[in-house]
């Protein structure tokens, strides 16, 4: 379960201003991409970056790093664009479910298996 952060309080623009500096490119990142942390962060990283590192030993959608690390999408998605330069994270196209196979070929296996 990922730690629980105190979400920050909207009268202290300060520390989110730090973090995305001034408007610069940003990796096309959606809610539903997929982040997965591919090194460690060092000593000297912010804690975002290291926060960010050890959510996504496994998969997780940029809409959960933003839920489980209090932060608006816009700044998830600036820290995510340093990390990815860096490489340090992988982002990955959502997995998505695949059709449904065709049910008149289905109805074709179970009445051929019934012949059996």
């Amino acid at each position: 379960m990922p730690p629980q952060r105190e979400r920050r309080s909207p009268e202290n623009p300060e520390r989110l201003y730090i973090l995305t500096g001034d408007d610069s490119e940003r990796a096309p990142l959606d809610l539903v991409t997929l982040i997965v942390a591919q090194g460690e962060a060092s000593p000297m990283a912010q804690p975002e970056h290291s926060a960010i590192l050890r959510l996504c030993t496994t998969p997780l959608s940029v809409a959960e790093l933003s839920a489980y690390m209090a932060l608006p999408f816009s700044v998830v998605t600036v820290v995510l664009t340093e990390l990815l330069a860096t490489e340090l994270v992988q982002a990955r196209a959502p997995i998505v479910r695949s059709a449904l196979p065709d049910r008149s070929l289905l109805e074709a296996v179970m009445h051929g298996l019934q012949k059996l």
